[in-house]
């Protein structure tokens, strides 16, 4: 091989890789600022009856008003993930979006979350207690997870919100895909305030994937998290600034 061939494989292996690493920081640097959902009539893959999920005992096949909680409490949710779950809030003359880094190690949620004024919110909720720190404080504030939860930490629903609802409050139920997730979804009225609830929940993890809050037609909330990696965290992701963890490794 001459130097002429040696040097353009050369300048072919370097385009290559800065081509390479340019697409791999567009994905990283690449921010949602806006979620959209399909439009309440909009579905793709809509069927009355849940698909078998491998490993679940889903035994409620036929998906209504009056089955689709039952269908929803058979499914379960992983032991450990991560996901980061978008939130809209609309108001009149504005709107605002945030991120929240979610972690999961059952029965721990870590979240991390950056406020308006800049300081990043660090929790950590458990079954019975809860720790919050900003930023890289030293120590962290302990207080009883009746007082914060998970849920709250993340501003999404309770997950045991869609099993509460009043049967006769749900006017749709059935299976639809959102961006290539299954989901069984629920659609309610609220009797007071008048406010139309909206939610998608996967059926391959059983997590609260997308929920929609509407007055009038309009949004006043949204929440999406389409993306789950099952990766589980690690200790270092559940030890608190003074350096107490609060599980160990298995």
């Amino acid at each position: 091989m001459d130097r002429r061939d040696l040097k353009w494989i050369t300048w072919c292996f370097l385009a290559i890789t800065v081509l390479t690493v340019a697409l791999m920081l567009a994905g990283t640097l690449r921010r949602t600022t806006h979620i959209t959902l399909p439009e309440t009539g909009s579905m793709s893959g809509q069927t009355g009856d849940v698909p078998e999920v491998s490993g679940d005992a889903l035994t409620v096949v036929d998906v209504t008003p009056e089955t689709v909680q039952a269908a929803i409490e058979t499914l379960a949710r992983p032991q450990y993930y991560r996901r980061t779950v978008t939130v809209e809030q609309f108001w009149d003359g504005g709107s605002g979006t945030y991120e929240t880094a979610v972690q999961v190690h059952a029965p721990w949620t870590r979240t991390d979350r950056v406020m308006p004024d800049g300081r990043v919110r660090r929790t950590i909720v458990g079954t019975e207690d809860a720790y919050i720190w900003y930023d890289n404080e030293s120590s962290a504030y302990h207080t009883s997870a009746e007082s914060v939860s998970a849920d709250q930490e993340q501003a999404i629903p309770t997950y045991e919100d869609v099993l509460a609802l009043p049967v006769e409050s749900i006017v749709t139920a059935d299976f639809r895909t959102v961006s290539d997730v299954e989901c069984i979804y629920v659609e309610a009225e609220e009797t007071a305030g008048g406010y139309t609830l909206r939610y998608w929940v996967s059926v391959d993890t059983g997590l609260l994937v997308v929920a929609e809050k509407l007055l009038d037609g309009e949004p006043t909330y949204r929440m999406a998290a389409l993306s789950v990696d099952l990766t589980e965290p690690t200790v270092w992701d559940f030890t608190l600034p003074d350096g107490t963890a609060l599980f160990e490794d298995q």
